[in-house]
């Protein structure tokens, strides 16, 4: 005989089906959750969905020790460049190193301690210099094409000191950026061609204070379309130099000597001359912006001030 369900009966079985069908579902959601898990672990979700991967300065592979460079340099065979390319060499001490003509082209020396490194003739091309400290660090003859050097340490103390200043005679700095306190440095016949130095020297978003160069040394120095925007260059000694079509905008060039240098095309609007020397320079005439240079008439000339 079958008995007729009563009203009692129905409603315990509506909420056992209710039951199994959250917990179907549930258990539904856990396998799509594990899927999507791994599928993100083996690649195969756009990357937002995976977990990130820590970030590292350089593979593992070039990361260097100073005990690692100092070896390498030791080692390399008598005439040879070291080999040190492309590596990641921040925030080492390498001191007084003799870097020996090495090959640093497109290595990060970010916040390395270069004091009195030998540097000369040594290929720095595309390598990054920033917050480097370079006391009296010598890069004669070095290359620096495309480096960057922002915000470096050079003095010890808060007072200027000769000596402490860096050296680039004879660099090659095409299209160098840097910024921050090279006072006194000695760029004396090296070509700066395109360099930037000061506020866009980087295209971070980050604040850039002007470059201070005072009395640097650019005699004979190539500075084809250089940019030292706001820079603080008093007593800078540009004779000889070729600063044709540079920018020295808003520049302050208070007592610089430009004596024989090449001004074609050279902008000075908005800088400071006062007392700067601008007497046997060529190409003045076709010099820009000296109408509106502050201290023009404190300015020495071979003739009239333009």
């Amino acid at each position: 005989m079958i008995r007729e369900a009563t009203p009692s009966t129905k409603a315990g079985w509506r909420k056992e089906q209710d039951t199994m069908r959250f917990v179907n579902g549930l258990a539904a959601l856990v396998l799509i959750a594990v899927s999507a898990s791994a599928a993100a672990a083996g690649g195969d979700l756009p990357s937002y969905t995976a977990p990130k991967a820590a970030q590292t300065d350089a593979p593992a592979a070039s990361k260097l020790t100073a005990r690692d460079v100092t070896s390498r340099l030791f080692q390399a065979a008598p005439g040879s460049a070291p080999d040190l390319h492309e590596l990641n060499l921040t925030r080492l001490d390498l001191a007084e190193l003799d870097f020996k003509k090495a090959n640093l082209a497109g290595s990060d020396l970010y916040g390395t301690d270069l004091s009195r490194a030998k540097l000369m003739g040594a290929s720095l091309v595309g390598a990054r210099l920033d917050r480097a400290t370079i006391t009296s660090a010598d890069f004669s003859g070095a290359d620096l094409t495309d480096a960057r050097i922002l915000r470096p340490t050079i003095f010890t103390t808060l007072e200027v000191d000769t000596s402490e200043a860096p050296k680039f005679t004879g660099a090659k700095l095409l299209r160098i950026r840097s910024d921050g306190w090279l006072d006194r440095a000695d760029f004396s016949g090296a070509d700066l061609t395109g360099a930037v130095f000061g506020g866009g020297a980087s295209r971070e978003e980050t604040l850039f204070s002007p470059a201070s160069l005072v009395s640097a040394n650019f005699t004979k120095a190539i500075l084809k379309e250089a940019k030292f925007p706001g820079a603080s260059l008093k007593y800078a000694r540009f004779i000889d130099a070729d600063l044709s079509g540079a920018n020295l905008i808003g520049a302050n060039l208070t007592q610089a000597n430009f004596s024989g240098a090449d001004l074609t095309g050279t902008d000075f609007t908005g800088a400071n001359l006062d007392e700067a020397d601008l007497r046997g320079a060529r190409g003045i005439d076709q010099a820009i912006g000296l109408a509106r240079a502050e201290n023009i008439g404190r300015a020495h000339f071979t003739t009239a001030a333009p």
